[in-house]
């Protein structure tokens, strides 16, 4: 009976149960073969209303088994969809941030902008005249096709314009990019804002809503490194702080620079997400068509993109050779740098600038380079380290001929110049060419002042980016040593690991910041493409929890839980660095606002008017690039020259036309006027009288070095030839001065001299 009992009993140990049951075979046979007494009649009975009880509580148990995972199931799909609920909560406050943040930076443009030149109480005329640079010479073109008949009939005019630049017919939405204008000017037409926004108006908006997408791109990019959309809010509140540094979109709205930097703000934040290896399928197709769809804007509004993307594809080049992006990415990039490339040159009516381009050449020496050395990854250390050297030693080289090569057969008009400043700029070189010379007095070609390195530190901005970039240069060598080791990247990291330089988007910011910084230490103007995302990269670090885990990993801190403290940092850190920053320059942004700057130009108003009523329509007029550019804005007039320093032959009719404040005769003026057709030339006092500090960099130096009229006594330079300085000769109404030019206007600041047709000598 005990042991029926046993036999028939639940127990945990199935084994147990089998191996009982084995061994019964003397009551199983007496049940069968023969009777039983009463008392084994008992005995069966009682183990039959075991086994009635056992299989009514197996169904119960079988129940209960069977809820189990249903519950598991129910309580795993109710925190997945926690988890997305707080995820998409998350993306939508940080989106409205960004939307936010670019709006507010757009208004707070248009309002300073306003309050800067007093732009809505202008006449018309006035407004012009703020584009300053000569950057209103794009928007010429923005009102003719606003003027002409139809769309088609101004692009055909454009494409073969010859009342631009005299004595020529030249392709000017080539040579100057226009398409920003054309596309403005389309949407304009089509959209019927005729009706309710002036012209320049739109013009000036969309340029602030670039603006506007630029600082949000900024955001974004931020946000995705380091998982906070508050590092984007300190990214763009450092962006507005350093304005001086990181726009030129107060003074000059035309600049291609202007229209081009939001598209390439876009793309670096698209290949930032699309580096990233935490993303999905759909998320990594999205950053691939946003890459490429605004590399090929990129490339088609300004002229020197192709240089700003060969700097990047150096980067990525990099990243590649140390196998720290998979090379799939990479192939896909190269895809769209080579795509972007060939519609750009449809596009810009095969520009054969594209053809020679640094860019193009990179992509095809790596492409050879990695063709010929598919094990170049595979092996020990010293042999990975020798083929490495041996596969830039390939790539540069493959590149170098390439580019040779190209301008052999496609002869490239910039491409000596170039090479020659660069080679004076390095010190390699001297020269007297006026042009070399010329470009290399450019203030954004010269080096930083250390103003702007005071300005940045003064915001807090620089400290805190020596130590972001510090930390992630150190984690990223690193994880190069391993990778060259044969140790392979983790791909899904945990906050733990305390490795921020095994992750690629931060790899490339790193090698990014440390490129165009090195390119920002010898050019001034390269602050405007360094400085920006000097802002981001900061932002991201000091905001992100897994660099603070990187340098406690390095510290061994085991007082404090490392990830506790970082999590505390990464939260604590930038509320300070964002109260300090709205204590302190939130009061100087309101005030910067609410003053009223008084700019006014009356002797070039005046000077335009005079112009506009006085000069014939078909006119051409000699001067400086800047005010030609003026010119042609405010008047329509044909010119000698532009302000385009890209063009070589547009440089050397500059040096011509400038040849008035040389100490040439009038009979040579005269001559290099007239072989420009030019019917009119304009004086300014502000270059014949200039005074600088940096006496070689006047345009008066210039043009007595080129010419060989400077005398070297003692280490000083001394100007002197037979003739005086043809500016301040011919003030004075002698001849033969008179003979050939006769003043028709001036005022304080312009003297404009009719080129006489027929010499008259009267002494």
């Amino acid at each position: 009976m005990t042991e029926l009992r046993c036999r028939t009993a639940k127990t945990p140990e199935g084994d147990e149960e089998e191996d009982e049951r084995q061994h019964e075979p003397d009551v199983q046979t007496t049940h069968v073969n023969g009777p039983v007494n009463r008392e084994d009649e008992g005995t069966v009975s009682t183990g039959e209303a075991d086994d009635k009880q056992r299989k009514d509580e197996e169904p119960q148990h079988k129940q209960e088994e069977s809820k189990r995972p249903e519950i598991s199931i129910k309580r795993s799909k109710s925190s997945s969809a926690s988890v997305f609920l707080q995820r998409l909560v998350r993306v939508f406050f940080g989106c409205l941030a960004a939307v936010a943040c670019g709006m507010l930076y757009a208004v707070y443009l248009s309002t300073y902008h306003d309050r800067k030149f007093w732009f809505s109480t202008r006449q018309e005329l006035e407004r012009e005249i703020t584009f300053q640079g000569g950057s209103g010479l794009y928007y010429y073109y923005y009102k003719h096709m606003l003027t002409v008949p139809s769309f088609e009939r101004g692009l055909y005019e454009l494409t073969l314009d010859n009342r631009t630049v005299s004595g020529q017919t030249v392709n000017v939405v080539e040579h100057l990019s226009l398409y920003p204008e054309l596309i403005t000017s389309f949407i304009y037409r089509v959209t019927g804002s005729q009706d309710f926004v002036e012209p320049i108006y739109f013009y000036i908006g969309a340029v602030f809503g670039l603006q506007a997408i630029y600082v949000t791109a900024l955001f974004v990019c931020s946000w995705v490194m380091s998982g906070t959309w508050v590092a984007g809010m300190l990214a763009v509140a450092w962006y507005v702080i350093n304005r001086p540094d990181t726009t030129k979109v107060d003074h000059a709205i035309p600049l291609r620079d202007n229209w081009a930097l939001p598209y390439f703000s876009c793309q670096v934040a698209a290949l930032t997400g699309f580096l990233s290896n935490n993303i999905n399928s759909a998320t990594e197709m999205f950053c691939y068509l946003t890459m490429s769809a605004t590399t090929f804007t990129f490339l088609l509004v300004w002229e020197h993109s192709h240089y700003v993307l060969f700097i990047q594809g150096l980067c990525l080049f990099l990243l590649d050779s140390f196998d720290l992006v998979p090379p799939r990415k990479m192939a896909d990039i190269h895809k769209v740098y080579l795509s972007s490339l060939f519609l750009a040159y449809l596009f810009q009516f095969q520009n054969p600038t594209l053809l020679s381009s640094p860019l193009l050449s990179l992509l095809i020496g790596s492409v050879l380079a990695r063709y010929f050395q598919q094990k170049m990854k595979m092996g020990p250390l010293v042999a990975r380290v020798m083929k490495l050297f041996l596969h830039f030693h390939l790539v540069f080289t493959t590149t170098i001929t390439f580019s040779y090569l190209v301008k052999k057969l496609v002869p490239v008009s910039d491409s000596d110049y170039i090479l020659k400043f660069l080679e004076l700029k390095f010190g390699l070189n001297t020269t007297t060419d006026f042009v070399t010379n010329f470009l290399l007095c450019q203030e954004s070609l010269q080096t930083p002042s250390q103003d702007l390195f005071l300005r940045l530190t003064q915001a807090s901005v620089l400290p805190f980016y020596f130590l972001v970039l510090a930390v992630c240069l150190l984690s990223t060598l690193q994880t190069i040593y391993r990778r060259l080791s044969g140790q392979p990247m983790k791909t899904n990291l945990r906050l733990e690991d305390g490795r921020i330089g095994e992750q690629p988007e931060v790899i490339y910011h790193v090698f990014h910041t440390l490129l165009f910084g090195g390119l920002a230490l010898l050019f001034d103007g390269m602050k405007y493409l360094w400085t920006p995302y000097v802002c981001m990269f900061t932002a991201f670090g000091v905001c992100s929890p897994e660099l603070w885990m990187t340098v406690f990993k390095w510290l061994k801190l085991k007082s404090i839980h490392p990830v506790v403290l970082s999590l505390i940092l990464s939260t604590a850190v930038p509320t300070i660095i964002c109260f300090s920053l709205w204590r302190e320059y939130c009061p100087r942004v309101i005030a910067e606002l609410s003053d009223l700057q008084e700019f006014y130009d009356p002797d070039t108003v005046e000077l335009i008017s005079w112009i506009r009523s006085q000069a014939p329509v078909a006119a051409v007029f000699a001067g400086s690039p800047q005010l030609l550019g003026t010119v042609k804005l405010c008047s329509g007039s044909a010119v000698t020259s532009l302000p385009l320093y890209s063009d070589i032959n547009l440089l050397r009719r500059t040096e011509d036309t400038y040849q008035v404040y040389a100490m040439r005769s009038a009979e040579d003026i005269y001559k290099i006027l007239t072989s420009h057709k030019t019917n009119y030339v304009i004086i300014e006092e502000s270059i014949c009288n200039e005074l600088s500090l940096n006496k070689g960099c006047r345009i008066k130096d210039l043009l007595d070095i080129a010419n060989g009229h400077v005398v070297y006594d003692k280490g000083e330079i001394y100007s002197f030839s037979k003739h005086g300085r043809f500016c301040q000769e011919i003030k004075m109404n002698y001849s033969p001065y008179t003979n050939y030019f006769t003043r028709v206007f001036w005022n304080r600041s312009y003297h404009v001299y009719k080129v006489n047709s027929v010499i008259s000598f009267q002494y």
